[in-house]
């Protein structure tokens, strides 16, 4: 207040000068005169009007035209006739192919003639009786709603066209305030001001129909549904123009409060509402006092199909995508669903098709030996391979809906199991396509969990942009992604950071470690343990071998000694620096992959063994436009000096073996149709205990990727290496993957090697091992090929 009487100051010194000019002419001694002349009784009453009127208008023309910003703006004419429309954002692939759209109501216009008689009888019974005989403000709605606060039943008096003004122009938002809305009492009537101006304003612009239109159009009925068209198909999965008497009265009734009315949320308020909705049908003769009853004894027969409020193939990077894109238009101010976005993916639709191609066919064809490995069991199998008892059932009382159920059945388990076992038809997942069946929850339940599932995830490692990202096996069936939201352990896939943190501090690949039986002694939380690990095959050579030779191998004893030689921690320390953000414990084990990691964290940790030492964190968005095209955000990875250069290049060099050494376990690579042209692959394989956890990275010049198999629960696996391995069951998707890839030339992706070192190699590094004769190669890992032409094709390589 006090600023408003600074700013009238200078006016008020301005208007006295004034005044005392206009006091010597003849014209005011003329007008005092008749001012103060005594007059009768109604020509008092008419200057009282006048000034009335004058002071009217003074206050509506302040707040038109926002004097002193007392009232705050108003929208325009321009505005009113020309209002802001909501616009998609849409997403785009690096390539430029449109994966989807982000909105609140569907674009698609609605007129009047698509509105069912109904709902505009029960919109107007209830909301604006007066609505065709008003122009914007009902004057006897005001009085009525003044006369019920006084008697303590406070109501609303807003016409519709009121409501519009605010649905439609916001008048009520932050943006929109004025000096007013500071002072309490002063801004509900300042509120009401604007509303009332727009209002008018509205329907001098519009007619009825468009305005009744309009107002349907914008309005919000909750449960995500914006506007008529939507709410229609949300809560009766029907159009405007067919809902009937109680469909209408029911989306009515929603409209005084969405969520306390909702018929999902509330559906005891919502029914009491809608009668009450029919009830003012009854009282305005939209419908007869028999209908009201007939009718006010139905149910809210709701056929609830809410609408997402995106559109576009439902992928796992789409997850990962709106999760991001939600968070950073939240930070930004930005509207994802209304400011006409255009969102542009590192992910590639071509590298995409190929990997979800590469994941099908492979996995097709690995779940019909896993069920053939397990004809006539169950798969769920404790360190034994016995069957656990009671499996599905704990796992049922995990879910959602078995908690559902003991709410609904306190205390009445009986109920609970009749539920849980009782047939119906459901549609379920099968690798032919969805297949119809009729199933009870406990037969689909075990129907689910012979599944095995997959992730992958490819990466420009230069760049940091993700090329493709698969997450499963079927998003429809299955929403739990296996690149970013699960984590498994990583087993021998884990071992490069125990051979970087040697490599780093001195050691080289040409230092060797005997492979032997050892026991390390270790103390954890206070407790002295230990620790005999065991070679995959349980053989132990007794041989001195090169740390290169015992990394492509993957010799658990060799990675164990060496862990135990540069700390457990120091490891820890190397995986971090690297990229792996997951919980790790610091022992012994923590080389053989006993921690919990993620495809994307392996990913992007193996990158920097291809990008001379530099780790770029995976990113999956580029740049965000505006709907005019200028760019509002570039995105750029994080990205850091992890290692030297020259430990990159050794470790890269090391993971070759994988393939070069004599019993690698990256050798079923051969089998695929990827060499030639000098290519090379860095790799690794990792298999966890019991064959739970099957993973395979690969490396190549240009790209890192990322490849985990395994079941929903780590009980669920393969009981043989010949079949559980990461050589057999991760590995095999990748080779299909990268056939598919270097035979589409137009991804620019080409057979090759890797580029010579940038710096000078100061360490040995070269010390190939004495190939052994055929039968003694080990059978950890036994290649799926002829291991002869294997010999003879490396023998051409080098």
């Amino acid at each position: 207040m006090k600023r408003l009487i600074d700013r009238l100051q200078p006016l008020q010194k301005e208007l006295r000068f004034r005044l005392q000019e206009i006091q010597g002419t003849v014209w005011f001694r003329k007008t005092k005169a008749w001012v103060t002349k005594p007059r009768n009784r109604v020509q008092k009453l008419w200057i009282s009007y006048a000034v009335v009127l004058f002071f009217a208008w003074f206050y509506f023309a302040t707040a038109e035209y926002n004097l002193f910003n007392l009232f705050g703006a108003s929208p325009t004419l321009d505005k009113i006739q020309n209002p802001k429309i909501d616009r998609a954002s849409e997403l785009y692939t690096a390539d430029g192919v449109l994966m989807g759209r982000y909105y609140k109501e569907n674009r698609t216009p609605i007129t009047y003639n698509q509105i069912s008689p109904n709902l505009i009888n029960a919109l107007i019974a209830t909301e604006d009786i007066r609505f065709f005989d008003h122009s914007g403000i009902d004057p006897t709605g005001i009085i009525s709603a003044l006369w019920e606060s006084l008697r303590g039943d406070a109501r609303g008096a807003s016409t519709l066209s009121q409501q519009l003004a605010k649905n439609l122009h916001k008048t009520r938002q932050k943006g929109s305030a004025g000096f007013l809305y500071k002072i309490p009492g002063l801004k509900t009537l300042a509120i009401k001001t604007k509303e009332w101006l727009t209002a008018v304003k509205i329907e001098r612009i519009y007619t009825k129909e468009e305005i009744l239109t309009s107002y349907l159009n914008t309005v919000d009925f909750g449960s995500n549904a914006y506007g008529i068209n939507t709410a229609a198909k949300t809560f009766f999965n029907t159009s405007p123009d067919k809902l009937t008497i109680p469909q209408a009265a029911l989306l009515t009734g929603i409209l005084k409060a969405p969520t306390y009315y909702s018929p999902v949320l509330n559906p005891e308020r919502a029914l009491r509402r809608r009668n009450t909705v029919l009830a003012q049908m009854a009282r305005y003769n939209y419908i007869t006092e028999a209908q009201r009853d007939q009718l006010s004894k139905g149910t809210l027969a709701l056929n609830y199909h809410p609408e997402a409020n995106q559109d576009g193939p439902d992928e796992y990077y789409r997850t990962a995508m709106n999760t991001f894109l939600n968070q950073w238009c939240e930070q930004n101010g930005y509207d994802l669903y209304a400011d006409g976005l255009k969102v542009y993916a590192t992910i590639d639709s071509r590298f995409q098709k190929l990997a979800e191609e590469a994941v099908t066919e492979q996995m097709k064809e690995m779940q019909r030996r896993f069920d053939q490995h397990w004809s006539g069991q169950n798969p769920w199998v404790d360190e034994n391979d016995q069957e656990i008892p009671g499996f599905l059932q704990m796992v049922a009382r995990r879910t959602d809906v078995y908690k559902q159920l003991e709410k609904k059945y306190r205390g009445q388990p009986d109920s609970i199991e009749k539920a849980l076992n009782t047939p119906r038809k459901m549609t379920v997942f099968s690798y032919k396509g969805p297949k119809e069946v009729e199933m009870s929850l406990m037969d689909s339940l075990e129907y689910y969990k012979r599944f095995l599932h997959t992730g992958l995830m490819t990466m420009d490692p230069f760049t940091g942009h993700v090329k493709a990202w698969v997450g499963g096996i079927d998003y429809d069936f299955f929403k739990f992604d296996h690149v970013k939201q699960s984590k498994r352990q990583a087993g021998s896939a884990f071992k490069p950071f125990v051979y970087t943190a040697a490599i780093d501090n001195g050691w080289s690949p040409c230092d060797r470690i005997k492979d032997y039986r050892v026991t390390i002694n270790y103390v954890e939380n206070g407790e002295a343990k230990a620790w005999t690990p065991r070679n995959a095959d349980w053989v132990y050579s007794g041989r001195d071998m090169t740390l290169r030779h015992a990394l492509g191998r993957s010799i658990n004893t060799v990675t164990a000694q060496l862990t135990e030689k540069v700390g457990p921690a120091n490891v820890v320390k190397y995986a971090r620096t690297m990229g792996i953000s997951s919980p790790l414990k610091a022992v012994p084990s923590v080389g053989l992959g006993s921690n919990d990691v993620s495809v994307y964290e392996m990913v992007g940790a193996y990158s920097p063994f291809v990008n001379e030492g530099i780790w770029n964190e995976p990113i999956f968005i580029m740049r965000i436009e505006d709907s005019k095209g200028n760019i509002v955000h570039q995105f750029t990875p994080r990205h850091k000096r992890v290692l030297r250069p020259e430990t990159a290049w050794l470790m890269q060099y090391m993971l070759k073996g994988g393939i070069e050494e004599p019993g690698g376990t990256s050798q079923n690579l051969w089998s695929f149709d990827v060499f030639g042209n000098g290519n090379e692959f860095a790799c690794k394989t990792g298999t966890t205990s019991n064959h739970s956890d099957g993973w395979f990275m690969g490396m190549t010049k240009d790209l890192v990727t990322g490849v985990w198999v395994g079941g929903d629960d780590r009980s669920i696996h393969f009981r043989t290496s010949s079949l559980g391995e990461g050589s057999k069951t991760a590995l095999p998707i990748y080779g299909r993957y990268m056939e598919k890839v270097y035979a589409e030339k137009a991804l620019g992706i080409t057979k090759g090697p890797f580029p010579k070192p940038s710096v000078k190699i100061r360490k040995s590094y070269y010390c190939p091992t004495p190939r052994p004769q055929v039968e003694t190669l080990p059978s950890v890992d036994s290649l799926q090929i002829n291991t002869e032409e294997a010999f003879e094709t490396l023998d051409n390589l080098f």
